[in-house]
């Protein structure tokens, strides 16, 4: 049997078989919590102060406390890259209201529940970098604060579920007639004349840390860049695809619906974006 991993918990450095989390906590009676991905390169945290920025606001909008300051969370996130000898992979962080007796008012003092541990993935070498994914579109189920990254994913989850039933890799969200995000990823399209169209940030999708690094990125590259809605059918026609996310990076996208996209393979901007990002976050990484 491998070595079971170290996680954190509530202040303590535990082997991940012996954490503990009460059943009366809140975040797995209401969904009252919040969660964060960072992505860890040669050993190094990827986006850290985007991602911390992000851990604050979402806390700050649900009125949840968090038990340390950021500056120590990004110390425990480096703690347990060590203790667990993660080179390339994801550290995941959660944080919610806390435990007691089941009530939907929680009391003023209680004390909130935090918890991280890492995964080991490779997102350098990435088989669905080379082939490109297929997504197919759903009806976006999600509630109307989907700025906030909370710990309530089942739409997501059915998303997800949905399209793999189809054959497909990944879910597309469609609202009022227009894309909002995938089920765990930004959405974002080349329009026919190389203009990268994503929406801007909106009570509407989760501002993503990877599209707003490789949005400055792509202005940097001399690219130009569109913040709004697109379509389903402006998806169809565009000349590149991609989905971005801490946990992939940049990836192409070569169907959507059954359509091909372009001519069906990877595109060369998807290509040299994903390049370019990786080269930064390896230089950036702290």
């Amino acid at each position: 049997m491998s070595q079971p991993r170290t996680v954190y918990l509530n202040g303590s450095y535990l082997p991940e078989t012996e954490a503990r989390i009460s059943i009366f906590d809140r975040g797995f009676l209401f969904g009252d919590g919040i969660y964060e991905v960072t992505a860890v390169l040669g050993g190094k945290l990827v986006d850290s102060p985007l991602h911390m920025a992000r851990l604050k606001r979402s806390t700050g909008e649900l009125g949840l406390r968090l038990p340390i300051p950021v500056e120590a969370v990004v110390e425990v996130e480096r703690r347990l890259i060590t203790e667990n000898q993660l080179d390339e992979g994801l550290i995941y962080l959660e944080v919610t209201r806390g435990a007691e007796d089941r009530n939907f008012l929680y009391s003023a003092d209680l004390q909130p529940t935090l918890m991280l541990f890492t995964q080991k993935k490779a997102l350098r070498a990435s088989p669905l970098a080379e082939r490109g994914l297929k997504v197919l579109t759903v009806p976006d189920q999600r509630w109307a604060r989907r700025d906030i990254k909370t710990i309530c994913l089942l739409p997501q989850v059915l998303a997800k579920r949905a399209a793999k039933a189809a054959g497909c890799d990944e879910a597309w969200m469609e609202e009022d007639g227009l894309i909002t995000e995938g089920a765990s990823w930004t959405a974002l399209i080349v329009t026919p004349d190389g203009r990268i169209v994503t929406r801007g940030d909106s009570h509407a999708t989760l501002p993503g840390c990877t599209r707003l690094s490789l949005l400055e990125l792509a202005r940097e590259q001399q690219l130009v860049v569109e913040e709004r809605p697109f379509s389903r059918a402006e998806a169809l026609s565009a000349r590149e695809v991609w989905l971005t996310s801490a946990s992939n990076f940049v990836m192409p996208v070569v169907e959507v619906d059954g359509t091909a996209i372009g001519d069906g393979r990877p595109g060369p901007l998807a290509r040299r974006l994903r390049a370019l990002y990786i080269e930064r976050a390896l230089a950036t990484a702290v």
